[in-house]
């Protein structure tokens, strides 16, 4: 609600962000243009999802140039939610990925294990496939945030260890290297959700992948 978001703003607006760090919040699509006329000017704001062609009959979704349009810089996509709720493949959100960065924006790309993947020792294998599927179609990796985001640690009050998300994270790094370039992978950040507080969220950002 309007009334919630203000509350956030409050909040935002009291606070002191470093110079080398970027805030960004992501409300959704309805208030996204609510938001953006009252963030302080060191935050940033981004759009829950995009769809991957400018235009066309596909009634409900936002494309990349509408977000343009509004003055929206970033956008979150691949979210566990969008997957597993919504039914997206990781080829489709690779696409996607492709076209927000064609079209200028900067994207925070989710990937992320199930439960039953992580029990059966397929994490790595998961978030690589996942991985995959975007650096299959992309070149540029300067607008691109990764976003490790374990699906049975989000809004379940679990969360990843430090040394579990740090593991991930390494792993991912390296097969960055691998597959793109050292250079890519020193510079990409990766950043980790699932039920990140304020008393665990020094720990996790201690680590040196994280």
């Amino acid at each position: 609600s309007k009334a919630s978001i203000d509350v956030i703003l409050e909040t935002l607006k009291e606070g002191t962000i470093s110079a080398d760090t970027d805030v960004v919040v992501s409300p959704p699509s309805c208030y996204l243009s609510y938001v953006k006329d009252r963030l302080p000017s060191m935050v940033d704001i981004a759009a829950q999802n995009c769809y991957k062609v400018a235009k066309g009959a596909f009634t409900g979704e936002i494309s990349p140039d509408m977000l343009k349009d509004l003055g929206i810089e970033w956008v979150i996509i691949g979210h566990s939610e969008r997957r597993n709720v919504f039914g997206e493949t990781n080829e489709l959100i690779g696409e996607k990925v492709a076209y927000a960065i064609q079209c200028g924006l900067k994207v925070i790309a989710c990937i992320g294990e199930k439960i039953n993947e992580r029990e059966a020792g397929q994490t790595e294998e998961v978030v690589k496939t996942q991985l995959k599927a975007i650096s299959d179609r992309i070149q540029d990796w300067t607008n691109v945030v990764v976003a490790y985001e374990p699906v049975w640690a989000i809004g379940t009050g679990l969360s990843a260890t430090p040394d579990e998300a740090q593991s991930v994270h390494a792993y991912l790094r390296k097969s960055v290297l691998q597959s793109i370039s050292d250079v890519t992978a020193s510079q990409t950040r990766i950043i980790y959700g699932g039920s990140v507080n304020s008393s665990n969220c020094q720990d996790l950002a201690s680590m040196p992948d994280i």
